[in-house]
C-alpha cells in the first residue's frame, strides 16, 4: 500500500467567492497547485470535438469510454500526465482539485488519477453540478489510483474537489469510490487537503452511510458528519499542517466578505505567511489560477493563469475562450513521444527536461531577483505592470467599457504570455 511521506507534496489549496460575498456580481474561483518544487506545469488549451461512438480515451495510466462530444478546455497540469490540477471550459466550469486522505485504503494500482478525472469532468460538464455527477460516475465505473508524482517510489492518494460554475459552487469530497458533495450557493468556501463537509450533505454516494455503518465508523443513530466518520483518526503531520493553512484561508475570505475581488484573491494565492504560497522542503507552488465567471451571460468569464511558479514573483495573465483561441507555444513543455519515462515499465526510472520556454524565462528572472536587488526590483515591477494591464481588461470587459473584437479577446492570452517572455529576454 502506498504511504504518506514527509516530503509528499500533499499540500494545495482551492477557493470560491459566490455572490453577495464577492464585491462584484461574479462567481470567482482561485487554486494554488503545490508540487514537486522542480515539476513543470504547462498551459495547454483543447478545442471542443466530436468522437466515434465506441471509441476508447488514454488517460494517464488507463482508458477509458469517450463520449461522443467534449467541450474545449483550458488546463494548468503537469507536463509528464494527460490531466490537470486546474483548469476551466468554455461554459465557465472551473474545478481545482486536492489530495485526501481517509479510512478507506489507498492502494498503488493504476486506475484514474484526480487529475485525469478534473480533465474528463471539465471536458464532459456544462455546469459545476454536472461535473460533480460525472467524476462520481468515473469513481464508480474505474476508480481512482496510480501514482501522482513523476518519481520511482509511488505516491498515491485520493482526492477533493472545488467546482464552481456562473451561479453556484461545488465540493466534492471522495474516499475511494464513496464521496459526499456539499453545493454552495452563497458565500466563500475553501479548501485545504482534508475533509471538510460535515452534516451539510447535498448529495452522497448510495452506499456511503451503509459502508460507514458496516465498517463501525459510525453507529446509524448520531448525526452522520461526513468528515468525522471518514477522517484519518492519526493524521500524518502535513495533513495536521493543512488544518491550519484551511483555517488560515478560511479566514483571509471572512475578513474580504462582500468584498471579494480578483485582485482580493491573487493577494490569497500570494499570501507565504500562511503556507498558501507554498516554499517549503521539496515542494512549493508551482502553478497557480483565478477565473471570473460572471453571472450575466453576455459578459465572458475571464480565467487568470501564471504557467510559472511562486505566484508572489509571476504573473496572472488572462484568457476567455473566444474567436482565435489556439495553443500558445511558449507554455507548451517539450514532448517525448514512447522514450518518456511515463510510457517506459517500469515507470519513472529516468528524468527529462520538461520546461517550457516561459518557465525557463522566469526562472532566470527568479535568480536574478534573488541575487541582484536592484534589477529584481526592476523586473518585478514589470511583472506587476503587465498584470495590472490585464486586470484592466477585465475591469473593461465587465462594466462594457471596452469591448474588443473576438478575435482580440482569443488571442489575449498569447499577447500577454509573448510579452512576459520578452521582459524576461
Amino acid at each position: 500500500m502506498a504511504s504518506w511521506s514527509p516530503d509528499a507534496p500533499c499540500s494545495c489549496d482551492c477557493f470560491v467567492s459566490v455572490p453577495p460575498a464577492s464585491a462584484i456580481p461574479a462567481v470567482i474561483f482561485a487554486k494554488n497547485s503545490d508540487r514537486p518544487r522542480d515539476e513543470v506545469q504547462e498551459v495547454v488549451f483543447v478545442p471542443a470535438g466530436t468522437h466515434t461512438p465506441g471509441s476508447w480515451l488514454q488517460c494517464t495510466y488507463i482508458k477509458v469510454e469517450q463520449v461522443w462530444k467534449t467541450h474545449a478546455v483550458i488546463l494548468s497540469r503537469p507536463s509528464w500526465l494527460w490531466g490537470a490540477e486546474m483548469g476551466a471550459n468554455e461554459h465557465g466550469v472551473c474545478i481545482g482539485n486536492e489530495a485526501v486522505w481517509t479510512k478507506e485504503p489507498v492502494g498503488e494500482g493504476e486506475a484514474l488519477l484526480g487529475m485525469d478525472l478534473l480533465r474528463l469532468a471539465l471536458e464532459r460538464g456544462s455546469t459545476a453540478q454536472e461535473a460533480v455527477l460525472v467524476i462520481a460516475g468515473l469513481l464508480e465505473r474505474y476508480g481512482q489510483g496510480g501514482s501522482c508524482r513523476e518519481d520511482p517510489v509511488p505516491f498515491c492518494y485520493h482526492n477533493t474537489f472545488l467546482l464552481a460554475d456562473r451561479t453556484e459552487a461545488w465540493v466534492l469530497e471522495t474516499a475511494g469510490k464513496l464521496w459526499a458533495a456539499q453545493r454552495i450557493q452563497g458565500g466563500a468556501r475553501n479548501i485545504s487537503n482534508q475533509l471538510s463537509i460535515g452534516t451539510d450533505i447535498s448529495a452522497e454516494h448510495p452506499k456511503l452511510r451503509s459502508h460507514a455503518k458496516a465498517q463501525g465508523w459510525w453507529n446509524g443513530q448520531d448525526a452522520f458528519n461526513f468528515a468525522e466518520v471518514f477522517s484519518l483518526t492519526q493524521q500524518p503531520v502535513r495533513m495536521e499542517a493543512a488544518k491550519a493553512r484551511f483555517q488560515a484561508g478560511r479566514e483571509l475570505l471572512q475578513q474580504r466578505q462582500g468584498s471579494i475581488t480578483v485582485e482580493v484573491m491573487m493577494d490569497i494565492l500570494r499570501n507565504k505567511e500562511s503556507g498558501i504560497c507554498m516554499d517549503s522542503g521539496g515542494f512549493r507552488t508551482t502553478a497557480s489560477m483565478v477565473s471570473v465567471l460572471p453571472q450575466d451571460p453576455t459578459k465572458p468569464c475571464v480565467h487568470f493563469l501564471t504557467a510559472t511558479p511562486d505566484p508572489s514573483r509571476s504573473v496572472f495573465k488572462p484568457f476567455i475562450f473566444e474567436v482565435g483561441v489556439t495553443q500558445v507555444p511558449q507554455v507548451l513543455s517539450p514532448t517525448f513521444g514512447a522514450q518518456d519515462p511515463v510510457q517506459i515499465l517500469p515507470r519513472f526510472q529516468t528524468q527529462v527536461d520538461r520546461r517550457h520556454l516561459l518557465y525557463r524565462g522566469h526562472q532566470a528572472a527568479l535568480g536574478l531577483m534573488e541575487a541582484e536587488q536592484d534589477q529584481g526590483k526592476q523586473l518585478r515591477e514589470k511583472q506587476q505592470s503587465l498584470e495590472q494591464e490585464g486586470l484592466e481588461a477585465l475591469r473593461g470587459l465587465l462594466t462594457g467599457e471596452r469591448t474588443p473584437p473576438p478575435q482580440g479577446l482569443g488571442s489575449l492570452f498569447q499577447a500577454f504570455v509573448e510579452k512576459e517572455h520578452q521582459t524576461y529576454a
